[in-house]
């Protein structure tokens, strides 16, 4: 009889050491908060911060790309909770994509994925592991996280410089997510795809002004700020309930340069919370 258990995990795995991590793959991530914002961003300057030409972004108008924003607040993983957020940019490999049909269909369209940009978290285990197996752009910030029946939100520093600040309404209709992730980065001069199984029930609003995005002065608030990234996302989701498993990756092909995104400082833990009001 086929397991109906969604962590009941049949595929490869292995036990890692990478600087400070000492952990198990896959990773389990049992429950976690996550909500986020696609906003419009300048196309010519997405594109140069891919690291192969065969990553090629996906199009919302034009001399628009997308740009993806979110926070993840993870409650109960196998690694211990942390906060994470990422800045992504949704992104087809091999095939140029029509416009804005692979950010609709995601997993369903051949090749989508999103290349990890930057990937801040609160836990030294989290960066080390997650710099390690797939070259994450992992480094130590502090995450302070509201919750209310009306939004959720989510502000980021690093050693009293803030970096951004992310606000997603909770609205629109609601949908249920079985589809993987698919996340792209660059390790070691070639290009990581990586699968990662989901489960979750989410809510989202496809019009502009039910989320906001704010911007310091940080390195890494600059580097998005380069992008032409707007202030309101054009598409939002907030995350009722959900769980995945990260899995080791695997090499889809050479990259063009390096990259590694924003080291941080070398510190093990910063502060995470979590209000609700």
């Amino acid at each position: 009889m086929k397991s109906t258990n969604f962590f009941d995990w049949k595929g490869k795995r292995s036990h890692e050491k990478h600087g400070k991590a000492e952990f198990d793959l896959p990773i389990f991530y049992y429950r976690d908060d996550l909500f986020l914002g696609f906003f419009t961003a300048d196309l010519k300057k997405v594109k140069e911060v891919l690291p192969s030409k065969d990553l090629h972004p996906v199009i919302f108008g034009p001399g628009k790309a997308i740009v993806v924003i979110g926070a993840f607040y993870y409650i109960n993983t196998s690694i211990g909770p942390y906060g994470e957020i990422p800045v992504g940019i949704p992104v087809v490999w091999k095939t140029p994509s029509i416009p804005f049909i692979p950010a609709l269909m995601e997993k369903y369209y051949p090749g989508f994925g999103i290349f990890v940009m930057h990937l801040p978290v609160t836990s030294i285990i989290a960066r080390d592991a997650g710099r390690g197996v797939w070259n994450y752009p992992k480094f130590v910030a502090d995450m302070r996280f509201k919750n209310t029946p009306e939004y959720i939100s989510v502000d980021m520093e690093e050693d009293g410089n803030y970096i951004l600040g992310l606000k997603i309404d909770k609205k629109g209709i609601i949908l249920r997510d079985n589809r993987p992730l698919v996340t792209y980065t660059e390790k070691d001069g070639y290009i990581i795809r990586t699968e990662i199984p989901v489960r979750g029930i989410y809510m989202t609003c496809i019009r502009p002004g039910a989320g906001r995005l704010d911007l310091g002065d940080h390195p890494v608030s600059r580097t998005i700020k380069e992008l032409g990234v707007g202030k309101t996302p054009v598409i939002t989701r907030y995350y009722v309930e959900r769980s995945a498993i990260l899995p080791e990756g695997e090499i889809v092909g050479k990259s063009d340069r390096r990259y590694m995104g924003y080291m941080g400082k070398d510190i093990d833990q910063a502060e995470l919370t979590m209000e609700y009001l």
